[in-house]
């Protein structure tokens, strides 16, 4: 696809200071800038002031300027406006008024990590030595960047601003309430939520394994047990093993390891998921607070408190 990869993301929120900490402990290495880096995905958190918490942009890489000039047709199909400038395009869904930009730009190639070795029934593949997850000391860092969830009050729009004029591909949707979509291999890169609002739900982070989903919440937690939100368990639309939490803005963010990865659109069939199934297959289930953040009135109102 023309489409291979989500760069980064630009939060906007009223407590920068507070914020840009939160990521720090995260994982994220603070470039001084409002820019975070993660281990293979460079420069992918920038975080800016905004009266209220939401998405401020999306960047995507493309391959070659041809990129951005199909783009820029298929969004005008759409009746969309868009800037071809310096090797990016740069349009805005209007219903949430993401700024979204397509840049030239090169391919993520991460190295292998190994594999984490398990042991189970009739099978010791692992002999002398304890589980390398319980050996690690190292903070966790996440790896990159894997996707970011948005609210829309006009779902039908923004799933076609990303889809059909972006170019992202489906991967799977909940039946009248969102649509997962990819600009890379893995299973999606933006999920489009059904909303009163318009909002950042939440930013998910790869890290190595499920070893790493618990140690790095677990670290996070230590001091702060008020940031948990929701897991340790897996999802179904993707399949990967997840851990929320909370950043003083009232963002979401995950810690994620072992997502689908779609190389053959040929071979995945996009499935529309009904309930809870959408959510995930097992873990505790989801707190309302993740389904409805507590802050969706303030932010429908505007009276979301500003600090910095």
């Amino acid at each position: 696809m023309a489409l291979h990869r989500l760069t980064s993301i630009t939060m906007g929120v009223p407590n920068v200071v507070e914020t840009a900490a939160y990521y720090t402990d995260f994982g994220l290495a603070a470039d001084g800038d409002g820019w975070f880096t993660t281990r293979d995905g460079g420069r992918q958190l920038r975080i800016v002031h905004a009266p209220a918490r939401r998405l401020v942009e999306v960047r995507v890489g493309v391959d070659a300027p041809d990129d951005l000039a199909e783009a820029a047709s298929r969004l005008k199909r759409l009746g969309s406006d868009s800037v071809i400038e310096g090797g990016m395009l740069t349009a805005y869904d209007k219903a949430t008024a993401v700024r979204a930009v397509l840049e030239v730009a090169p391919r993520l190639a991460q190295a292998a990590v190994a594999a984490t070795v398990y042991n189970g029934p009739g099978r010791t593949d692992r002999t002398g030595s304890r589980a390398p997850g319980v050996l690690r000391t190292n903070r966790v860092r996440p790896r990159k960047l894997g996707h970011a969830v948005i609210g829309t009050t006009d779902f039908d729009a923004t799933t076609a601003f990303f889809r059909d004029g972006l170019g992202f591909r489906a991967s799977d949707y909940i039946k009248g309430h969102g649509a997962f979509l990819r600009c890379s291999t893995d299973h999606h890169n933006i999920l489009v939520l059904a909303a009163p609002v318009a909002f950042l739900h939440h930013s998910s982070w790869q890290v190595d394994d499920i070893d790493d989903v618990g140690r790095g919440a677990a670290a996070m937690l230590e001091d702060n047990p008020e940031r948990h939100i929701w897991g340790l368990g897996r999802h179904h639309a993707g399949s990967n093993f997840f851990w929320y939490l909370k950043d003083p803005a009232g963002n979401f963010s995950e810690y994620y390891s072992d997502m689908d990865c779609i190389v053959d659109d040929q071979r995945w069939t996009p499935e529309v998921l009904e309930g809870a199934k959408g959510l995930f297959n097992w873990g505790p289930p989801p707190p309302p607070s993740f389904l409805a953040p507590d802050d969706l009135a303030a932010l429908m109102t505007g009276s979301h408190s500003e600090s910095r």
